[in-house]
């Protein structure tokens, strides 16, 4: 499952020895070595290894990783640059951010950039197997995704929450943290963009929040490659 080499290796280090842990490693292990698993193995962490700690400033929740080939890399709601199709949340969510920002659609899903820049994009589950959605839930990945939003929950910086649908929002109980901005709207996902998502204004609210506190916002256009 490959280690974590940045700072969020002692904050994540006590789950590493919880027995959960040792059993989900078990069970992915032996997922890998017997289906074709999303994403690849060495990609599982990449949310955590391209957004260190110390440089989170938003944390964007999604639940599962995508289950079809050549989509999922680790980061939620992002696919590889050369996947042809744009999943529709995430073409619902380049929608809100043409009219909250005035940012183009590019013509890729690859949202790497966000990460570099202090966009942790994690997913509550960070493996799955090939076209079977939520085949890993309930494994253990939870308890391991909630112990990183309590690291990050314990910030003493200003850091924004883009909670979209009910699942994200059942971890506003754990997010405590006065410092911090809590943003919430249905998800994009196509079945519920209508119902408050188009309009959310979650960017330019991130944005605003950071400025007043002193942080750099974020540039969130996606160029096109």
């Amino acid at each position: 499952m490959g280690m974590i080499a940045n700072d969020w290796q002692p904050a994540m280090q006590a789950e590493f020895g919880k027995p959960y842990y040792k059993e989900l490693y078990r069970f992915v292990k032996e997922e890998y070595a017997t289906h074709i698993i999303y994403p690849p193995s060495e990609d599982i962490f990449n949310a955590l290894h391209l957004t260190p700690l110390s440089d989170v400033k938003v944390l964007i929740l999604g639940q599962d990783p995508y289950h079809n080939e050549h989509q999922a890399h680790g980061l939620s709601f992002s696919v590889l640059p050369d996947q042809k199709d744009i999943p529709p949340s995430l073409q619902n969510i380049y929608k809100e951010l043409a009219e909250d920002m005035g940012c183009y659609i590019p013509n890729h899903g690859f949202l790497e950039k966000w990460a570099k820049q202090g966009v942790l994009l994690l997913n509550t589950v960070l493996t799955v197997r090939a076209h079977q959605a939520n085949s890993h839930q309930g494994r253990g990945w939870e308890q391991f995704t909630d112990a990183v939003i309590r690291a990050v929950n314990e910030q003493n910086r200003p850091v924004v929450y883009m909670l979209w649908g009910r699942p994200a929002q059942s971890k506003i109980p754990m997010l405590k943290n006065p410092n911090h901005l809590i943003l919430k709207a249905p998800h994009p996902s196509p079945l519920s963009a209508y119902r408050g998502f188009f309009g959310c204004k979650h960017f330019s609210q991130a944005n605003a929040f950071l400025e007043e506190h002193g942080a750099e916002p974020i540039d969130w256009q996606i160029e096109n490659i």
